[in-house]
């Protein structure tokens, strides 16, 4: 099992930007795809972004292309998301997550550890 901390969330203007971490421990995550996902007040967990285990297949949710970039440090065993433009509706906890498969994927049956999640708050 591996143990996922995610770091750099927090309240931003809108236009502002962030970067989350995703610090992953117990086991090098080197060979899995990674993910982020969100949880904003309501609503249920969507998919935001993934990436494969090399880091040359990305995808997104349509809302945020263009504005969000997930990368990955293998040496580090570290994710990344980028997250640049934010608008109010970006408001959630962010989650990141592993996944024991090597590809990436929009969805969290794929995924079989997770993160505690950081805050990320828009305001307009």
């Amino acid at each position: 099992q591996v143990q996922l901390v995610e770091s750099g969330g927090g309240l931003v203007q809108a236009g502002g930007s962030l970067r989350l971490s995703c610090a992953a421990s117990g086991r090098t995550v080197s060979s899995s795809a990674m993910g982020w996902f969100r949880r904003a007040p309501g609503k249920e967990r969507e998919f935001v972004a993934t990436i494969n285990w090399s880091g040359s297949f990305t995808s997104y949710k349509d809302s945020v292309k263009g504005r969000f970039t997930i990368s990955r440090d293998n040496a580090k065993n570290t994710v990344y998301l980028q997250m640049n433009s934010l608008k109010p509706e970006d408001t959630a906890v962010y989650y990141c997550a592993a996944s024991k498969a090597s590809g990436g994927s929009s969805t969290h049956v794929a995924y079989d550890s997770w993160g505690q999640g950081t805050q990320v708050t828009v305001s307009s």
